[in-house]
């Protein structure tokens, strides 16, 4: 069965308007060593279905074309990964006391992860979604 989101997901919702976050900037990192590196931004929603592979500004030679897929199908049981949500360039500098929130999490091969976090300028709360 194909879907149309990638095997890991996030939500953003901004408690304080009781709105979706959209528009923040999310890293995800994980897999074995080296650790691989995507990004995406959450959308009208505040939500990130799908990964690119990142490259960072420094970077030289090609731009990657892993995808998480690839990623997750090297694990052979688990693997750890973490979400970081840049929450200051969504609040404004010096608006929020967590300028940015990171979500260290355990994966496990052939499952579907979704992240929700719940986020205001002086505090955050995420679980596992479904």
């Amino acid at each position: 069965m194909a879907s149309d989101k990638d095997p890991i997901t996030c939500h953003v919702l901004d408690t304080s308007v009781g709105k979706p976050a959209k528009s923040i900037r999310v890293k995800l990192e994980g897999g074995h060593a080296p650790l691989k590196t995507f990004e995406s931004q959450t959308d009208d929603d505040g939500r990130v279905k799908a990964w690119l592979p990142y490259s960072s500004i420094n970077s030289s030679g090609d731009v990657p074309t892993y995808t998480l897929d690839d990623v997750l199908s090297e694990v052979e049981d688990k693997s750890t990964w973490t979400l970081r949500f840049d929450t200051g360039s969504y609040f404004g500098e010096g608006k929020t006391f967590f300028p940015e929130v990171l979500v260290s999490f355990t994966v496990e091969k052939d499952q579907h992860y979704h992240v929700p976090l719940l986020l205001s300028p002086y505090s955050y709360s995420t679980y596992r979604g479904s």
